[in-house]
């Protein structure tokens, strides 16, 4: 039988490790929750059930593989949460999940602008400008489909590589291309379609 791991168990630079990447994954970590499971209280709990399934389980892997061994503990529990809330929603209540708020002042979405955008995007107008866009992206990628949503923010948001990728969404490399592409153009579609040039 595995023995779990502990920080305490740990070596101080294994410890701090660990927790470096915990806190700089946090932030994406929820947002991504959010966008699946559209509730933040269910988003930050599956959120921490994967860094404490990380710390306890893993903690004792070479820090290079924290990033893929946590987005597939991740993706993990958040299709767990999917299965709890839809048994919930049959048995207990017909409302649909709360959608979570895009308030977050540290959104990673915030970076597509380019440098040719940075001196537009300081003015009233640009700012206003880059906000809705970034709404509207976050709502098109609410709106995909969650395998598509998962490899598209693994591939592109967490810059992780086709194999990081399939091993942590268990599929083929191949089924990461096509879910990728797929998502990409649905996004570049849908963002045309309301007059937004990328």
């Amino acid at each position: 039988m595995r023995r779990a791991f502990f920080l305490k168990d740990l070596p101080l630079a294994s410890r701090i490790e660990l927790s470096a990447f915990l806190e700089s994954v946090e932030k994406r970590a929820f947002k991504q929750a959010v966008w699946s499971l559209r509730d933040d209280e269910a988003a930050l709990d599956a959120v921490q059930d994967a860094m404490l399934k990380l710390s306890v389980r893993y903690a004792e892997r070479p820090a290079d593989e924290y990033p893929m061994l946590f987005q597939r503990i991740l993706q993990n529990v958040i299709l767990d949460a999917h299965r709890r809330l839809k048994v919930r929603r049959f048995w207990v209540s017909p409302l649909s999940v709360l959608k979570g708020s895009d308030d977050d002042a540290d959104d990673p979405l915030e970076t597509i602008a380019d440098e040719r955008q940075e001196a537009e995007s300081e003015t009233p107008h640009g700012r206003f400008e880059q906000r809705h866009v970034l709404a509207l992206i976050e709502r098109e990628i609410e709106r995909l489909p969650a395998r598509q949503r998962e490899a598209f923010l693994m591939r592109y948001w967490e810059e992780m590589n086709i194999a990081e990728t399939a091993e942590a969404m268990g599929c083929s490399e191949g089924s990461v291309k096509t879910h990728c592409s797929r998502a990409t153009q649905t996004l570049a579609a849908a963002l045309r379609a309301k007059g937004v040039v990328l």
